[in-house]
Formats: structure tokens, sequence, C-alpha cells
């Protein structure tokens, strides 16, 4: 058997690994991949890695250097990975798709949980305190919901929202035909909705497409999801928003920063960014850490899709869902 190191192994990600591995030898360490904890992987010819790990050129220099041969990502997402300087030096893989449906639905749920104060309800009729008082949200329907990206995850997301009555208008510098989406310009999106949600990459054009100016642009008292990338948001400009009441609550499943701190226990800890440190302390924030995959269903395809990854290459077979650096 081809052995593998697993970084970042979590309780749910060895239930899933372990029930369906048949072919390989897996072993799992609980910290993340970076420079320095790369020598783990000694004696494997593949290290399989998740969305927080620093898969950076040093990284992929000391992978090479100990004879590793793929980075099997079990994650959609591979900003964290240098995939210009992997280029001829390491193959990369991924799980384009595990269940567009959980991170749509988690969206929905920071919305209605945002919106309808349900966080703070529980806490209070648990102290059986039941009084209504500062728990006033908003109707949904009738509102304009502006989703930023049109892939699977943002066009369920959209249904989800039409199920709800509201009026729905979106970006995508590709839009997808044949689905009946209202597109619009971007600033028109950032006039318009009372909701702004955020289902796209993180590339160069979208890093920081919530800012300053673009929050300037927003009505007042609009609502932002995020359960995509963190640095699509800049989060001081979000900060201040929010202290100005220009922005009535946000929903967050990432942070820009979250690399070292999310997925992990730090409730002992003092935090040093202050930035989420506030963020988090604002009762108009619901912030969830990086959870919105994290369903049965996902985890599932999750584990099967990297097995299958990881099998087609030891086998010498085309990889049919390998990541290259492409320069246009």
């Amino acid at each position: 058997m081809e052995k593998i190191a697993f970084f970042d192994t979590k309780p749910y990600d060895k239930q899933w690994f372990d029930k369906l591995n048949t072919d390989f030898n897996i072993k799992y360490v609980d910290y993340k991949l970076t420079p320095d904890s790369a020598a783990a992987a000694k004696g494997c010819k593949a290290v399989c890695a998740f969305v927080n790990d620093t898969i950076s050129s040093e990284t992929i220099d000391e992978l090479c250097e100990i004879g590793v041969k793929l980075i099997a990502m079990r994650c959609a997402g591979y900003n964290n990975v240098d995939i210009k300087y992997a280029k001829d030096k390491i193959s990369i893989v991924r799980v384009p798709v595990y269940s567009p449906y959980a991170v749509a639905e988690h969206t929905m749920a920071l919305l209605l949980t945002l919106n309808r104060k349900i966080h703070k309800a529980f806490i209070r009729t648990r102290d059986f305190n039941f009084s209504l008082n500062g728990l006033t949200g908003f109707d949904l329907h009738g509102k304009t919901a502006g989703i930023i990206g049109t892939g699977q995850i943002g066009r369920i997301f959209i249904d989800i929202c039409k199920g709800f009555g509201m009026k729905v208008i979106a970006y995508d510098p590709y839009p997808v035909e044949g689905y009946g989406i209202d597109y619009v310009p971007l600033d028109k999106l950032f006039a318009e909705s009372d909701i702004i949600s955020l289902h796209c990459p993180l590339t160069s054009s979208t890093r920081y497409i919530i800012n300053e100016g673009s929050l300037a642009k927003m009505k007042e008292g609009v609502v932002i999801l995020n359960t995509s990338r963190g640095q699509l948001i800049d989060s001081d400009a979000l900060l201040q928003a929010l202290k100005d009441k220009k922005v009535r609550g946000a929903g967050l499943d990432v942070y820009e920063e979250e690399t070292a701190i999310f997925f992990e226990d730090y409730s002992s800890t003092v935090i040093q960014d202050d930035v989420l440190a506030l963020l988090v302390s604002m009762p108009n924030v619901i912030m969830t850490s990086h959870q919105a995959f994290l369903t049965d269903e996902a985890l599932q395809k999750i584990a099967e899709v990297t097995l299958f990854n990881l099998n087609q290459f030891f086998k010498g077979e085309a990889l049919k869902n390998e990541v290259v650096y492409n320069s246009k």
C-alpha cells in the first residue's frame, strides 16, 4: 500500500476516510502542513491537505526533497497553494464539488439567525428571560438579494432566496445561461441589494471585492454574508461599516486571517487579532469557523473523490481533478 500523510486531521475527517479507504496506508497528523511540518511526510508519496494549510514554494520544496509526488487537496479551493511554483515539480488534485447544498444552506442559516436573532433568543430563554425586546428582525419576503458568483453554490442559494419570496439579482463575469438569472453590473448590485452574499472564488480580481469603496455604494442597513473565502472582504472596512451602522449585520463563515485560528480551540486564549475579536464581540455579527461545508454528505463525497484522485495518480491514469497552472 502507498503511504499518505494526512495533515490537519479532525475526527470527522478520519471517520469517513477510515470507512471508505481500502487502498492506502494513511498516516494521520493533527497539525497543519507548513514548511516546518512537511518533514512529517517523509516516507510518503502523497500528502492530503486542506484549506488552511500553507502550501507555499517553501513547503513544495520540502515535500519534493523527501520524495512526495502528489498533493491531494480535500477541498475545492486551492488559493493556499502556489500552483505556479508547483508546475512541473509536483502534481496537485482537488475535490471540485462535494455538497454545494451544504454551503448554500449554511449561508441561509447565517442570514436567518442573524436577522431573527435566534442566537440571542436561545441564550435568553435558557436563563428564563422571555422578553422580546431587541429581537426585532425584518421580512425576507420582498427584499433584494445580491449574489456575487453564480457557480453551483451561488445558484442553489439563489433558489433558496427565491423560495423565501426574495427578488434576486446577481453579478458574475462569466454569466450562466439558461437559469433565468437577472445579471446586473456590480455597482448596481451594491446599490440595490438589501442582502449581499459572496459565492465567488478568491482571485486577484475578487480579493477585497467588499472594501471601503464598495461599502460606500451600498444601501444603509445592508446585510453581508460570506461563506466563500475570507479575503473577499476587507475586514477593517467591514468593521468600520458595522460601527457606522452602514452595515446592519454580517454573517461570516470565513475570515481573511483565519489560517492560524480556525478549526482549533482557543477558548482559553487571549486572541491577538483585534479585528477578529471585535467582530466576534459584535451583537450583529454571526461568525462560524469555516463550517459551511460540514455535513455528512459533503464529508463522504470529499473522502470518495480524494481517494479516487489518489488511485488515479498511483495507477498512472490521467488526473480528472488535476489543478494545473495556466499563465493565460
